[in-house]
């Protein structure tokens, strides 16, 4: 067989030489080939064709993929950063792909404990500002008035910490001198146990002091914005230790608990590599789109590496210095009866600290998180928080419901100003948008506090119905953090205080609801440039079962518009 193929292509070789055909002759073996070189050529030649195979199968599979893409559903998710978007992309997981979102639970339990660390983190600040505010004024009036007083300069804090080095390695930063002891009552009344708080005389001076007064943080401020130092009106000479109603038994539960500061750093540096790693600006951990996390968190928790410190590589049994759930499990009481305390909730209200507003909120469920044998629930994952920057494509296929077996792909894009451009390349490939718009009116964007949060909803709401790039696109807008709003409002915040139009209408949930409803409505109305669907939902997406019910309406109306995009119905 070999050798009439080599006849044939000396034949071809002959006739090309005739005919000068030059392909001919780079094609034609050589006239001194040996039988090795053919044997090696031929075999070659095996290989080149079965490569040409696979890549002809490659390219089979590419069409087929974009043919599934093309029919598959695209919603993209769109709103501010903490507006709700990562929960209701968990929440369409849950409700109609739940396998594929069960079998990724393990890696949400480093999320929430990261989660968890940092709400105690934050209440540990807020107490050390409290401590800050409360010695820090008295002894700056009393060194104004008298600065010749060797005594008051050397019983000064601040001066101490300045003998001893920096502010943030000083002792008096993390042990503030004793307080005095304040009776039963004081404790549970904080204003009045700061009126009655004994002062500490200068030696030259008055034994009486003034009593300080308190004026709250503005409750619409964040958190990072509040004043550090409370203001104190006093101008008298003595100098007074804290007037707080925090006590040496919370400064020994603030010593305990720095042991988990470390662990928010530790846990970072274990899930995800350096170049990875980022910082938001709130000092949160965040992760690149792509990134890989949820593998890394998923090996994390199957090996025990820094989870549970059992199962190291070489099989053997070991403690991990860094291990979070072992130190969480440690101090657990520690930090259920710090955040129950009643004198550290008033010390949070006077400042205007919610926590429990903030995203990734756990403190409330520690007895129950905070143990080695702790296994995320299904709430606790659409709970759960981590910032996301860039764009992450989810693939999933609907397990139930319409349509069973359809691909669908979610979008979900950072919605942090920085961020916003990305989402231009995306608005001409989906068939609905989902808008997040949280309605906390008396609350201020994180990257720039100037801005209301509703105000920024509304400038990109707008935005977006005017875009002729969308002028087909479904557009459903979930009124989001409903619960926030209703706490909001029992605290007796009024709406016009921040939003002036909203006049002198009652400020109940039902009519302010309704306000901000008809805003939305009315922009879309005016801006669309096409009638197109559009769908309204007041959600807490952190409700999996009240939120579960709204999903399967917005499925159906996704659906139906998307089977008439494709003349199906």
């Amino acid at each position: 067989m070999a050798s009439k193929l080599f006849s044939a292509a000396a034949e071809a070789a002959g006739v090309a030489g005739a005919n000068d055909d030059p392909l001919a002759r780079v094609l034609a073996p050589p006239a001194d080939e040996t039988a090795e070189a053919r044997a090696a050529r031929l075999e070659r030649a095996v290989e080149a064709q079965r490569v040409s195979h696979e890549i002809d199968e490659d390219i089979q599979e590419s069409k087929k993929a974009f043919e599934r893409r093309k029919k598959a559903i695209k919603i993209l998710l769109l709103g501010q950063a903490e507006s709700g978007k990562s929960t209701t992309l968990k929440n369409f997981q849950l409700a109609f792909s739940p396998q594929h979102f069960r079998s990724e639970r393990a890696a949400w339990r480093t999320i929430i404990q990261l989660n968890l660390i940092r709400s105690v983190k934050r209440l540990l600040e807020v107490l050390d500002e409290e401590w800050d505010s409360e010695l820090t004024a008295p002894v700056k009036s009393a060194l104004k008035s008298a600065p010749s007083s060797p005594t008051a300069s050397s019983s000064s804090p601040r001066a101490a910490r300045s003998r001893s080095g920096s502010r943030s390695g000083s002792p008096s930063r993390t042990r503030p001198p004793q307080s005095i002891a304040l009776p039963p009552s004081a404790l549970a009344n904080p204003a009045a146990g700061s009126s009655r708080a004994h002062a500490i005389a200068h030696p030259h001076a008055s034994t009486s002091a003034a009593s300080s007064s308190h004026h709250p943080a503005p409750s619409f401020l964040p958190p990072s914005s509040a004043p550090r130092h409370a203001s104190h009106p006093s101008t008298s000479t003595s100098v007074r230790f804290s007037t707080t109603p925090l006590t040496d038994t919370h400064r020994r539960l603030r010593g305990r608990l720095r042991v988990l500061l470390p662990l928010e750093a530790a846990l970072a540096r274990a899930l995800l590599p350096p170049d990875d790693a980022v910082t938001g600006p709130a000092g949160d951990v965040c992760v690149r789109a792509g990134s890989a996390w949820k593998g890394a968190a998923s090996v994390l928790a199957s090996s025990g590496l820094a989870v549970n410190g059992v199962n190291l590589p070489n099989g053997k049994g070991k403690e991990h210095v860094d291990d979070p759930t072992r130190t969480l499990a440690a101090c657990k009481d520690d930090v259920v009866t710090l955040w129950e305390d009643p004198v550290v909730r008033a010390v949070l209200k006077r400042r205007g600290v919610r926590l429990q507003d903030m995203p990734g909120f756990f403190l409330n469920d520690t007895a129950r998180i905070a143990t080695l044998n702790y296994q995320p629930t299904d709430d606790d994952i659409v709970r759960a928080r981590l910032r996301t920057l860039g764009v992450e494509e989810h693939r999933f296929t609907m397990e139930s419901g319409g349509l069973p077996g359809s691909e669908w792909y979610i979008y979900d894009v950072g919605g942090s100003r920085s961020n916003r451009p990305h989402w231009i390349p995306f608005f001409d490939d989906v068939q609905a948008i989902i808008f997040l718009a949280p309605l906390a009116f008396n609350l201020m964007l994180e990257e720039d506090p100037r801005v209301n949060r509703v105000e920024d909803s509304i400038s990109l709401w707008r935005e977006i119905c005017g875009n002729g790039l969308l002028a087909k696109t479904t557009l459903i807008l979930f009124l989001n953090k409903m619960d926030i709003l209703q706490a909001t409002l029992a605290a007796g915040i009024r709406v016009a205080k921040y939003v002036p139009s909203y006049g002198d209408q009652p400020n109940d949930i039902q009519h302010v609801t309704k306000y901000f409803r008809d805003k939305f409505r009315g922009y879309h109305k005016r801006l669309s440039p096409h009638t197109r669907p559009f769908y309204v939902h007041e959600t807490s997406v952190v409700d999996t079962r009240s939120t579960a019910a709204i999903l399967v309406g917005v499925r159906e109306g996704i659906l139906r518009a998307h089977l008439q995009s494709v003349n199906v119905i």
